[in-house]
């Protein structure tokens, strides 16, 4: 069996590894010149950023990758767990510290609002029934057949799926900034807390389960453990090229064509690129795809997009945490500008990772290393970044200035920043959103991109716009999907 496997995310390599683990001989095309997709590395006068996911969460599923071919993980990547797992910085500066300690979180959780803590308490124990239905049995459960989503609709509406999560976490937490600090997991996968269905609820249980780790040397380090491995066990890697046309004999896959005219024949081909990418690209859509076919694309919603700053400073600034979160004052408003209104607010909500708090080897000497996230509109706004791209990076360094670092500004020695005009040029995705469509109850299991492809025989998909979705966990699991279908 020859199999190609398109994009170097932690999707296409899971399933480049599984793949050859069933004996398939692989090929995986990767357009940068360097493996990781979303998790790219860049490094900059010393200073080393990752360029995508930084919360290692149900480290398991990236051991096993490891242990599918005897090898011990402890040999290829260090993944270290972190204590405080986010720091909640709220508009008047109150801060929250997020973590596996129950009895700290109670504690906080008191301070705030004595009422809640019972609340919080069945908050849990509900989102654990969610995490053993929609993670522990359905993740890695393949959701191309209408029957398979019937089966399971009785189950997803007794678990209050047509809630969302914001809504299913105020039926438990009657304080604002809680419900705030309890429903913002969505946005770690692309969604809406106010939209996104309850079935996400679980990603706050899978936290408590196993903890959030750090990738020693950052998260580049697990993509660079995965080359090697794939390296020994003959996976070839094509990089600096990219595949710009799948081909195919009627409704067959038969192999891909490279931007240098190279053809690779093969049996299965395997996109961890994006779905609607794919189909308007790479394949002949309006030929080949049926009218039912077409307006499930058409009704897709995307993700929000992103503007990434990255930056160095001369000195540390040792009481910022590894991850922390600072909420805006206008919080459902900004996210209506972003996910309904397609417009920027001033009054941001950003993610701000620190991973020289952990590891030194970020930054050189005596320096420190970020980045900060800032969730924006897709490019269905039509935002002219080259514009805005250095307003939002001058109101990202005031708000930080503000809230968190004094003098900021002063000691920045080193900057750039990434905005959806990157994921839609760079990462190929649909309107430059970070994370594919939007983990919408209409955009799950079986409503999502299937893995195995509604319109081609031999065409799969893995990665954050397949089911189950966006998150490390999320593509990892959509390669195990792969495995249970091939």
């Amino acid at each position: 069996m020859n199999s190609v496997v398109i994009g170097s995310g932690f999707g296409g390599i899971a399933a480049a590894l599984r793949l050859k683990a069933k004996g398939h001989k692989v090929t995986l095309v990767e357009k940068h010149p360097d493996l990781g997709g979303r998790a790219r590395v860049f490094k900059r006068n010393g200073f080393i950023y990752d360029g995508g996911p930084t919360v290692i969460t149900a480290p398991y599923l990236i051991n096993e990758l490891f242990e599918l071919f005897k090898k011990n993980p402890r040999d290829y990547i260090k993944l270290s767990p972190l204590k405080i797992w986010y720091q909640f910085v709220f508009e008047d500066n109150s801060r929250f510290n997020y973590s596996g300690d129950e009895t700290e979180m109670k504690k906080q959780i008191e301070e705030i609002s004595k009422e809640d803590v019972k609340g919080y308490e069945k908050l849990v124990n509900f989102t654990k029934k969610i995490f053993d239905k929609g993670f522990t049995e359905l993740a890695d459960v393949p959701f191309d057949k209408p029957l398979v989503m019937m089966q399971q609709l009785p189950a997803l509406l007794k678990l209050k799926s047509y809630k969302s999560v914001y809504s299913l976490v105020s039926s438990y937490v009657k304080n604002e900034k809680l419900r705030r600090v309890l429903s913002m997991h969505p946005l770690l996968v692309g969604g809406n807390p106010f939209t996104t269905t309850s079935i996400y609820g679980l990603i706050l249980y899978l936290e408590k389960k196993w903890g959030i780790h750090y990738s020693m040397g950052g998260t580049g380090n697990i993509i660079k453990g995965f080359e090697k491995l794939m390296s020994e066990v003959g996976i070839e890697t094509i990089k600096g090229h990219e595949v710009t046309k799948i081909i195919s004999n009627g409704k067959k896959v038969t192999g891909v064509q490279l931007n240098n005219q190279t053809k690779i024949e093969a049996n299965n081909v395997i996109c961890n690129a994006d779905p609607p990418a794919v189909y308007e690209k790479m394949l002949n859509e309006n030929k080949d795809n049926s009218l039912m076919f077409r307006w499930k694309k058409n009704r897709m919603e995307y993700s929000m997009g992103l503007f990434v700053y990255y930056f160095g400073t001369k000195k540390t600034y040792s009481e910022v945490e590894h991850h922390t979160i600072k909420f805006g004052n206008k919080y459902k408003e900004h996210l209506d500008d972003i996910f309904e209104n397609k417009k920027l607010n001033n009054d941001i909500s950003y993610y701000l990772h620190r991973p020289s708090a952990t590891d030194k080897s970020m930054a050189p000497n005596g320096q420190d290393c970020f980045y900060v996230l800032v969730p924006v509109p897709n490019n269905q706004s039509k935002i002219d970044w080259s514009v805005e791209g250095e307003k939002m990076k001058n109101l990202v360094i005031d708000k930080m200035e503000k809230d968190l670092m004094s003098n900021l500004r002063e000691n920045i020695v080193e900057d750039f920043y990434l905005t959806p005009d990157y994921f839609e040029k760079d990462l190929n995705t649909k309107y430059g959103s970070g994370f594919s469509i939007q983990p919408k109850f209409s955009q799950s299991a079986y409503f999502r991109f299937h893995n195995k492809s509604e319109i081609y025989d031999g065409l799969y998909f893995v990665g954050a716009g397949t089911h189950p979705g966006a998150g490390v966990p999320g593509v990892l699991s959509s390669a195990k999907v792969l495995d249970k279908i091939l």
